[in-house]
């Protein structure tokens, strides 16, 4: 029996990008000996882009479309789809181009060795090089931090054996950070290195916020360090200030009239007690954040329609 590949795309406001997206894809999938379906989950878009699935999936049953109810977010929308898939192997492709369905044959050929997951990683990118610097030492500072190894540069696109996807299914993670979750499952990982060409159309849906949830789930989800730091650091810091307190008591002893206190150390060690409190509730506010989050049990996503299926 010829096996099913599932492709997976999550899409918002590519109206520019679908049409050209779904042909690549079929005209890639049809130089493979696999059947395949091309599951696309749309996150509410505003624009044209639902409107251009459904006519596209009129004349290809391949095409298979969840629209959902609202936007459900970066995290949540994509990982819907991925569970919602039926292939022996599912491939993960980006619907603003950035991950070229070119790639597919590469993974495929990653998972005929024998690897349940495959990653694209990008060590050239065409992005801004401030934005791909900060990524690099992003993920160098999560590998040193996190308690499983996790792969640099990763962009989310990649290919995930059935069996993988299974074990994902009965994880049931509300709002998982998916590049590190695969690494904790334990299969061995095989990564495509490709130079990831600029958006060319569109604008994308990152920005600041989502950049910031992407980093802090990958912290709150893979290492405790940050809170043991806290620990460690405030005991430091108690330390500290119980000899800074001596020595001012001893220098005030000894030279009574002449050693005068002052208000600069009093506002300084002020502003950076407040600082670090401050830093350490935030962290500590994420991870109480992601266990509000996998408490509530809320589904991934609402779907209002689904095609083709």
């Amino acid at each position: 029996m010829t096996k099913l590949i599932s492709i997976v795309t999550p899409l918002f406001n590519e109206e520019e990008n679908v049409d050209d997206l779904c042909s690549r894809i079929a005209a890639v999938m049809a130089s493979l000996p696999y059947d395949y379906e091309h599951l696309c989950i749309d996150n509410c878009s505003k624009d044209r882009t639902v409107a251009l699935l459904r006519a596209r999936a009129a004349r290809d049953p391949k095409l298979k479309v969840i629209v959902n109810a609202r936007n459900f977010g970066h995290i949540r929308s994509p990982y819907h789809a991925l569970l919602q898939a039926a292939g022996d192997a599912v491939v993960v492709i980006a619907g603003d181009l950035q991950d070229p369905p070119e790639m597919i044959p590469e993974f495929i050929k990653k998972w005929e060795d024998g690897f349940k997951t495959v990653m694209a990683v990008k060590p050239e990118s065409e992005e801004s090089s401030l934005i791909f610097f900060v990524r690099k030492i992003y993920y160098k500072i999560i590998n040193r931090i996190s308690e499983v190894p996790l792969i640099d540069n990763a962009t989310g696109a990649g290919l995930f054996d059935r069996d993988v996807i299974e074990i994902l299914r009965s994880i049931a993670d509300p709002y998982p950070y998916t590049r590190g979750l695969v690494c904790e499952i334990g299969y061995p990982i095989a990564t495509v290195p490709f130079k990831q060409p600029r958006r060319t159309r569109g604008v994308t849906s990152q920005n600041f916020y989502t950049l910031y949830d992407i980093a802090m789930l990958g912290i709150t989800k893979h290492s405790k360090l940050p809170l043991r730091l806290m620990a460690m650091l405030g005991f430091a810091l108690a330390i500290v200030s119980l000899l800074a307190a001596f020595g001012y008591l001893l220098a005030k002893l000894l030279f009574w009239d002449k050693f005068q206190f002052g208000t600069a150390p009093i506002l300084i060690g002020m502003f950076l007690f407040g600082a670090i409190q401050m830093l350490f509730l935030g962290m500590l506010g994420e991870y109480i954040a992601s266990i509000q989050t996998q408490v509530r049990k809320l589904p991934l996503v609402v779907e209002s329609e689904r095609i083709n299926f």
